[in-house]
């Protein structure tokens, strides 16, 4: 008599057509039993003997779904159980969730030829999909993946959709987003707030094209919430969108209709191409060609910058849109600039029409919203490093196993917001957030965390936050730790940072000591500053703090990170021989005012975001930023036009290479810019200089330390040129690790405070005791 065997799948594992794959394999091999998703991944029990019980596994594993990633594989013979068939099970389940959520896919290729094909019975239908394509984590209400449990669940299928869905031969089969024109999602245009100009596709579909051709402003629902879409080659309607949408120089990113398109008319690596091409589909920020300028208004859509982001249709209503438009199209999130993408229906209609002309909806329901994920790879070394982790990429992390059975939550930083969550060995890393400043982001941050926690049907035992005490992340913490009777515990904002490399790379045990380098605008130290330009040793499971630049005056608040120019006072006040030059870009109330703060002020910071500030107004470059990032992002393009004809070759670095045993000498960094400054030195040579300095900076600090491993992390590493030119230097004398599936940027604070407290890493700093770090409790 055969015997009963159970094999056990996890990971990126459900809404990847798992089970129709299992169900054809073992129909094919004459096996009964049942296969089913449930709360901790696939699970199929069968009957069998061994040799044909191990023959079902290795198929299993050897065709597993294109999208599926495993991370847990068993056979193991279970109790005895009689099977007449094999079936597709489906019940409720009370098991432990310990299932991953699996994120929203780009439309694949077989979908997008049916969309196309007119005598296909999907032929433009917005929402087609299939078992490898369309929307996942954005509509699931509860675990495990079923259709009842996501917003498809008001749609019954007709007739010829549920044939599909039985069909085990239809690559529908089992697919539990299925449907069609005639059972499934409908789209509206509203003309205003009241006013529905038409619920026929083809109609709606029309007069977009139309409108898109006549100048205007289309609001469309996307995956994750409402785009904004314009002709990506009218200047006027361009300048119209950022007056509305409050974004006055902020790069936008492009629709690209196809691939072709983009190849035509940006540099594209093999890389890039399969970024763009590729299931998450994000925004790939890529450099123009020449005949770009033929089609695209690239001085309007990223003003003074050298590169443009790029995506493709990733939904078929996206790719039909596109293709009827047939050239580029301007494609940015449906907000109000610092305010998270609206993705409601009724919100969209509120609020929308005073950006856009016309807004174009659907009656499927978003559960969770989500930006674009953004993407750059370097050019002269192809490192991955990505800018915001959005649709496509959250929130499973494979990554990093959680080790303890509590539930963690880790609550993260302020302005790229995102939390973490450990339950059940697994790890959920959210998507960007927006900024922890703006009350609706606060919203949208609750609202995604209860949703979370309501799926995994957990609350969190130990809670993790910033050190700052203005932070909503720490205070929101506070409140949950009250909440939950959780214990509360805090971890400084650089160490999170080092802590989420560390982990990403697999360093937390490593036999060596590693070098972190951790360079932001931002960050609340032990000793009360603004920390910002860090080196950190880890070593025998410590991170102690090394080195750092030299501290300079902090005043004024928010506005030092917001108006370059009063970084530049703070930082080169003293070190500039005419003041004259400085004194020009202040009124007098407003130099005697800031002077007297300088002077009388107790907060200092060592942060090399503000040194990026204070060089970009020095050269003239942005003395006001209108976003953030926006000054240092001139310094690097800058820089890069000098690097694209000289190469990676510059003169000595503004500061003396002896450095050991002591903190490096901001103010040297400084006036080294401002006498190439006197002498009439060129803007893109000082730029690549100053660039030049910060990477000797790695080797003098790795050899002080007697390093061999170095990780980097913090938004100054969102610096694709900085990342390339210390790759280039220093790639065969150094191991060096850099974010590629976590951003670099604040983003990844949330991770690294789950991991720093999981591991416990013992700091040693001279102001926060151990007592404080690790042990504080409500």
């Amino acid at each position: 008599m055969p015997e009963t065997y159970h094999i056990h799948f996890n990971g990126i594992v459900q809404g990847v057509g798992f089970r129709p794959l299992v169900y054809q394999l073992a129909t094919a091999m004459g096996l009964n039993g049942y296969v089913k998703n449930d709360n901790n991944g696939v699970n199929i029990l069968f009957n069998a003997d061994e040799e044909k019980a191990k023959l079902f596994f290795k198929k299993i594993k050897s065709t597993l779904p294109p999208k599926a990633n495993v991370t847990v594989a068993e056979l193991k013979k279970n109790k005895e159980l009689a099977f007449k068939d094999f079936s597709i099970k489906i019940d409720s389940d009370t098991t432990e969730t310990k299932v991953m959520i699996t994120p929203d896919m780009a439309i694949c290729e077989s979908c997008r030829s049916e969309l196309n094909d007119e005598n296909n019975r999907r032929y433009r239908y917005p929402f087609i999909t299939c078992t490898q394509c369309g929307p996942r984590y954005s509509i699931i209400s509860e675990l495990p993946y079923e259709r009842h449990s996501t917003t498809m669940n008001d749609f019954t299928m007709c007739k010829a959709c549920s044939d599909e869905y039985e069909d085990i031969a239809c690559e529908r089969f089992f697919s539990q987003t299925n449907s069609c024109g005639d059972c499934g999602i409908k789209l509206t245009l509203h003309g205003n707030r009241t006013t529905v100009l038409s619920t026929d596709t083809e109609k709606v579909l029309f007069l977009i094209k139309n409108y898109l051709q006549q100048g205007k402003i289309i609001a469309v629902k996307g995956i994750g919430g409402h785009l904004l879409l314009c002709d990506a080659n009218n200047e006027w309607v361009i300048q119209l969108l950022r007056n509305r949408k409050q974004r006055p120089s902020k790069p936008l990113a492009i629709l690209c209709p196809d691939v072709e398109t983009a190849c035509q008319n940006f540099e594209l690596n093999n890389h890039e191409k399969s970024l763009l091409e590729s299931t998450a589909a994000p925004i790939v920020l890529l450099y123009p060609k020449r005949k770009a300028a033929d089609i695209l208004a690239l001085h309007h859509i990223a003003p003074n910058l050298r590169r443009i982001g790029v995506m493709l249709p990733y939904s078929p209503l996206l790719e039909l849109i596109a293709q009827d438009f047939k050239k580029p199209l301007i494609a940015t999130s449906g907000n109000i600039s610092g305010s998270p993408i609206i993705y409601r229906d009724e919100d969209a209609l509120e609020h929308l029409f005073g950006i856009a002309d016309f807004v174009v909806s659907y009656n499927r329901e978003i559960v969770v919203p989500q930006d674009d994920s953004v993407v750059q790879v370097s050019r002269y070394t192809n490192q991955q490093i990505i800018l915001r982790r959005s649709r496509g990429y959250a929130p499973s992390f494979l990554n990093y196993t959680s080790k303890t059975k509590r539930t963690l939550l880790s609550t993260g930083a302020f302005l790229k917001s995102s939390f973490t969550l450990g339950v059940n060995g697994n790890v959920f890393v959210s998507q960007f957030l927006g900024s922890g400043e703006s009350y609706e982001s606060q919203l949208m941050y609750k609202h995604t965390l209860n949703h979370w926690l309501k799926m995994y049907a957990t609350q969190p035992a130990v809670i993790i936050a910033d050190t700052h005490p203005d932070y909503f992340s720490l205070q929101y913490a506070v409140e949950l730790a009250e909440r939950y009777r959780a214990e509360l515990r805090f971890v400084q904002h650089h160490r999170a940072h080092f802590a989420a490399a560390l982990a990403e790379h697999d360093l937390l045990h490593a036999n060596e000591p590693v070098l972190g380098i951790i360079w932001d605008g931002t960050g609340f130290g032990d000793d009360g500053n603004i920390w910002g330009g860090e080196f950190f040793k880890y070593e025998n499971n410590q991170m102690q703090r090394s080195c750092h630049f030299d501290y300079f005056p902090t005043i004024a608040g928010d506005k030092m990170a917001i108006e370059p120019r009063v970084a530049a006072l703070c930082i080169a006040n003293g070190g500039w021989p005419h003041l004259g030059r400085l004194k020009e870009k202040f009124t007098d109330t407003e130099w005697n005012n800031y002077q007297m703060l300088i002077n009388n002020t107790s907060l200092f910071s060592s942060s090399v975001g503000r040194l990026f500030d204070a060089v970009a107004s020095l050269l003239g470059i942005c003395d006001k930023q209108s976003y953030e990032g926006e000054a240092a992002m001139y310094v690097q393009s800058s820089a890069e036009e000098y690097i694209n004809i000289n190469g990676f070759v510059t003169d000595e670095p503004y500061l003396k290479l002896d450095l050991a045993g002591e903190n490096i000498p901001t103010t040297s960094l400084i006036q080294g810019v401002i006498m190439d400054i006197e002498k009439n030195r060129s803007v893109d040579y000082i730029a690549a200089r100053f660039h030049y300095s910060l990477v000797c900076l790695v080797d003098i600090m790795a050899q002080n330390l007697g390093v061999k491993k170095i990780c980097f992390s913090g938004g100054v590493f969102q610096n694709i040129l900085l990342v390339d030119w210390i790759q280039h230097e220093y790639n065969h004398k150094y191991d060096l690790y850099f974010h590629k599936n976590l951003s670099p940027n604040d983003e990844n604070i949330s991770f690294g405070q789950l991991v720093f407290e999981e591991n416990r890493i013992e700091t040693m700093s001279e102001n926060i005791g151990i007592d404080k770090l690790y042990n504080y409790t409500l």
